[in-house]
């Protein structure tokens, strides 16, 4: 089964729009943009599937009703724009949702509740508890709160992040642009990929950065990256116009027809794994030799001292770090077993010659996940 078809087939979809599908800098929140992407979600509930909303607008929503000409720059203006915003966002979808008799909830995530391990697991639990209920889940970066240190940074790497939190059959990324072009789809010549069936395909494609006036963090960067991470997660992909969304959400047998495709380029992973690889907050790293490289990623091994020659980072032991190859090459993440301070006098040296207490693994093969992309 292609793509576009698994997307048809689709039991449960996380669709992410962006703000400068929903609104504008003199008007603020768009009703007739809100209303249709609304129509097309109702469509695919009452077709039997699940949904997710991935919403970006909230600062763009809250611009016209402070006299805001322009997105702030400046963090604190930013957060009180989100807080006036995201509850207009939220009344205009209830009032929307409210015409199909679908009952819908607010999540409000940050990078802490992907990070931390029992943030991870809270968020999922609602999320599946929501749609267990037949609520209709809307979710958003909490701007009001969020600082530089925990944000996520764009809605679209949140949308494949929950994709996977919920173990959904699709994703499905809306834009200002009707899919993913080779060039700048401003200048002639640039030409639709209507499918990206491997990572390679993405070789050859140009990405143009989004416009001084944008009201979104984002651009089609971001979602070629959300795209990747989701497809090697194994969920299929599609990248399509915001006005499109009837048919981006097509259920018949031959699925969308319209925008990029994605093809899933790897295997499901385990809910551990992915927030190892895509999510976990980084905290230092650990320079391996060759045997050790070799004995991680080949053999799927655990990360003994012995083979370990350098440390950097200020972590303790349950933290999650980089594990980095001869070459200065990140080849896997794992959560380490030991404190920074205490690797020192451990690390080159055989589990034989260390105390008792001493001799375990640094990195535990169940707490690592590969990195290299012939190793994944």
């Amino acid at each position: 089964m292609n793509a576009r078809a698994q997307l048809a087939a689709a039991r449960r979809v996380v669709v992410k729009v962006g703000s400068s599908s929903l609104t504008s800098l003199d008007g603020g929140l768009d009703p007739l943009r809100l209303d249709a992407l609304v129509d097309a979600l109702a469509a695919r509930r009452a077709a039997g599937g699940q949904v997710v909303l991935v919403s970006s607008g909230a600062i763009a929503a809250g611009l016209a009703p402070l006299g805001l000409a322009r997105r702030p720059r400046d963090l604190a203006t930013q957060q009180a724009t989100a807080a006036v915003g995201q509850l207009l966002l939220a009344q205009a979808y209830a009032a929307s949702f409210g015409r199909h008799g679908q009952a819908i909830g607010q999540v409000l995530l940050t990078a802490d509740d992907m990070i931390r391990r029992a943030h991870y697991r809270n968020a999922q639990r609602t999320l599946e508890r929501l749609l267990g209920l037949g609520v209709l889940p809307v979710v958003n970066e909490n701007d009001t709160v969020a600082t530089e240190e925990i944000r996520v940074g764009d809605n679209d790497r949140l949308a494949a992040l929950v994709a996977h939190l919920i173990g959904a059959d699709g994703l499905v990324l809306l834009s200002d642009v009707d899919g993913l072009y080779d060039g700048d789809p401003r200048h002639p010549g640039a030409r639709l990929l209507s499918d990206v069936d491997a990572p390679s395909d993405l070789e050859a494609v140009r990405i143009a950065r989004p416009g001084a006036g944008s009201l979104g963090t984002g651009g089609m960067a971001t979602k070629i990256t959300a795209a990747a991470m989701a497809a090697a997660s194994g969920i299929p992909v599609l990248l399509a116009a915001a006005e499109d969304v009837p048919a981006a959400l097509d259920v018949s047998e031959t699925g969308p027809k319209v925008g990029t495709a994605f093809r899933p380029s790897g295997r499901r992973m385990s809910a551990r794994r992915f927030w190892l690889r895509h999510a976990a907050d980084v905290r230092g790293a650990l320079d391996l030799d060759a045997g050790a490289v070799a004995a991680v990623i080949d053999k799927r091994r655990s990360l003994l001292a012995a083979g370990i020659h350098g440390v950097s980072g200020d972590f303790v032991a349950g933290d999650v770090v980089d594990l980095v190859g001869p070459h200065g090459v990140v080849v896997a993440r794992g959560v380490v077993g030991f404190d920074a301070a205490e690797l020192p006098e451990l690390i080159g040296r055989r589990s034989r010659d260390l105390a008792p207490e001493q001799r375990r693994e640094v990195v535990h093969a169940d707490d690592l996940v590969p990195l290299r992309s012939d190793a994944s």
